[in-house]
């Protein structure tokens, strides 16, 4: 198996030298940066397999680094674990709206930040290729190799995440998915779960989706749907 590279994010030195000497004590490759402008740099020039990201930078921000990363479509699939001061749910929630895989708060065990980063790229790895066919339901088209959903004609753009979901609805219509099966279908069965988290993403995807947003059913007590008739028709 290949060394796989992980971009380190964090302004404090100690905790980049904390974290390069534990992932380079278990096999990975490092490359470390001290601000956003210089993370975005090195995402844009170097292959990395994961990123390790500390919110609060100089300059541009954690939070801006994901929403650039995750809209486009060359990185988006570089997974993000980020590193927040305990507390910060409200940026928490912020991040995984973004697109953010995962999460490490502050002050963090350097062998759950492993455990967590071990997973991470394993379930990268042994992910199966997801179908290329187009999906055309209602007014949407969803195509999972360009990972574009046009709506009546018109481009909507998602975030990463909010695409997944939508694409996993999508692939079943009229069948009923709780929030955990959302999650544990979109990021995989090891990630730390929150209805909130669920939620955030069905809300963003009515507002982008327009008039096509009323096809995504909130089954109370339960989970969240995708319509696969138009009712208000028949």
């Amino acid at each position: 198996m290949s060394q796989k590279t992980i971009l380190l994010v964090d302004d404090e030195e100690d905790i980049l030298e904390l974290l390069k000497y534990n992932l380079t004590r278990e096999g990975y490759n490092t490359v470390c940066a001290t601000t956003g402008e210089k993370a975005l740099k090195i995402v844009g020039s170097t292959d990395l397999d994961l990123m390790v990201l500390d919110l609060m930078l100089p300059g541009v921000d954690g939070l801006e680094i994901t929403r650039i990363i995750k809209n486009n479509p060359a990185t988006a699939g570089i997974p993000i674990i980020m590193l927040t001061a305990k507390g910060e749910e409200a940026d928490i929630v912020t991040g995984l709206e973004l697109g953010a895989d995962d999460y490490i708060t502050k002050p963090f065990s350097p062998r759950i930040l492993l455990a967590r980063i071990k997973a991470m790229i394993r379930r990268k790895n042994v992910a199966p290729m997801e179908s290329e066919e187009v999906i055309t339901i209602h007014q949407m088209k969803i195509h999972p190799g360009r990972r574009e959903v046009m709506v009546e004609g018109e481009t909507i753009k998602l975030t990463y995440t909010e695409f997944q979901v939508l694409h996993y609805l999508a692939k079943r219509p009229g069948w009923v998915a709780t929030r955990t099966q959302i999650v544990d279908a979109v990021r995989g069965t090891d990630y730390f779960v929150t209805d909130r988290s669920v939620d955030v993403q069905i809300v963003g995807l009515r507002k982008k989706l327009g008039s096509s947003g009323k096809y995504i059913q909130t089954v109370r007590g339960v989970g969240y749907r995708l319509m696969e008739k138009d009712y208000e028709k028949e």
